[in-house]
């Protein structure tokens, strides 16, 4: 096999540095729609002051997200990944070209025949991710850790560029006549053209490069059936799986359950850090930390902090010293972020903002960075069939996460009034 470095370490063919670029830009892609919708909720909450549209827009996204991510990772095993990701970064794309289109058509008005195809889009979304992110994060997991850590990373970076750009925009536009719908079409133009640009580099310049033409020929030459199109679109064609077929041991690989039994813990992980912290970002930061001197910036604040944390989180454990693996360990980690719980609500009851921003940023710092100790460590000492669905059942278990999270922030209205 032409792929395959003389002295066998894949490390060394060409293209590794621009492959873990491309996966950060890729990463990006998979939540910069959805975060820009995210951090225009201060102009939808002006649009739709009484249907808690920060609550409501997650709520919508994650049952299409959760589903749809349930089906693919069942059929895993026979989906063409290629097609899988194309489709869902064009998704991305249309969908963010709506969100422009919808608010242009509508000049900007509120009611409910908009909110309802504003929350269509959101399930879009969710669709959307549901075909990216498990498939990226399956796909890299036969890889190397090096090229899931820049996309992970990437994740966050959406996070963290949407707020940076909704402060600028706001800045921008606060004394200026519609200054939050200006801000809001500038967001999604920009986030349209990302998207666009992500397709293509998944299309055109991802399947070329060597190190990943390494990768997938062994997983095919695993018995992987999910690679071929990537494989032909690199230039490498039946080979690899023709090899397989001379040794049919090669092909055998543990089931999805088997492989959900072997890691139940790492996929709990997983559940319990979204579950988490997403049953206090974004709704409970957007619309429970009460009234402040800082007014409407309180909230981008907060929103910013945590996607800041978040991204330096998920570069921490490149440090190797400060990476923790211990299966224990990461479980004890993850189930002692339960006490932020009671920590945010006496901060709201008792506490400045100083406290709010301090516990906002730990609250990212420990999501970015327990996610890449858990999603990095997972995969190690399988096949590449096997690491690709293992991948996709972390992915979906991150989700089922977000849903029950998003969920949970509904709690906190109880008493409240709506």
């Amino acid at each position: 096999m032409p792929l395959i470095s003389e002295n066998g370490d894949p490390n060394k063919l060409k293209g590794k540095y621009a492959a873990m670029l491309v996966c950060w830009l890729l990463g990006n892609g998979c939540l910069f729609s959805w975060n820009s919708m995210l951090k225009i909720e201060d102009y939808y909450a002006t649009l739709f002051p009484r249907y808690h549209p920060s609550r409501v827009l997650s709520l919508v996204y994650q049952p299409f997200a959760l589903g749809v991510l349930a089906i693919l990772t069942y059929k895993e095993a026979k989906i063409n990944t290629r097609r899988r990701n194309l489709f869902g970064y064009t998704l991305f794309f249309i969908s963010s070209l709506l969100v422009l289109v919808l608010d242009l058509a509508t000049s900007g008005k509120g009611g409910i025949g908009t909110y309802i195809g504003i929350c269509f889009i959101s399930g879009a979304f969710g669709v959307a991710d549901a075909h990216v992110q498990g498939g990226m994060v399956g796909d890299l997991s036969y890889m190397l850790p090096e090229f899931i850590q820049p996309f992970l990373a990437g994740l966050a970076a959406s996070g963290a560029l949407t707020s940076g750009l909704r402060l600028i925009t706001k800045a921008a536009f606060e004394n200026s006549r519609d200054g939050l719908r200006k801000g809001a079409i500038l967001f999604f133009a920009i986030s349209a053209f990302f998207e666009l640009l992500c397709v293509l580099l998944y299309a055109f310049v991802f399947p070329k490069l060597p190190i990943v033409k390494y990768y997938r020929s062994k997983a095919a030459s695993e018995g992987s059936k999910t690679v071929s199109a990537d494989l032909a679109a690199g230039g490498i064609y039946a080979e690899p799986v023709q090899e397989a077929e001379e040794d049919p041991k090669r092909l055998e690989r543990l089931s999805t359950k088997e492989l959900l039994f072997k890691n139940m813990d790492y996929a709990l992980d997983m559940f319990l850090i979204y579950a988490l912290t997403l049953s206090i970002f974004p709704g409970f930061l957007s619309e429970d930390t009460g009234s402040h001197r800082w007014g409407g910036w309180y909230v981008l604040v907060l929103l910013a902090m945590y996607d800041v944390w978040d991204l330096i989180g998920r570069y921490i454990p490149l440090v190797k010293c400060m990476k923790l693996e211990s299966r224990k360990g990461l479980t004890i980690a993850i189930l002692s972020r339960l006490l932020l719980v009671p920590a945010f609500y006496f901060t709201v009851k008792y506490g400045d903002q100083g406290w709010m921003i301090m516990l906002t940023s730990f609250l990212g710092l420990t999501n970015g960075y327990l996610t890449v100790c858990v999603l990095t460590s997972a995969p190690k000492g399988y096949k590449g069939p096997e690491q690709n669905a293992l991948g996709n059942i972390l992915v979906l278990f991150l989700l089922g996460g977000i849903f029950a999270g998003v969920t949970l922030d509904w709690l906190w209205l109880i008493g409240k009034g709506w």
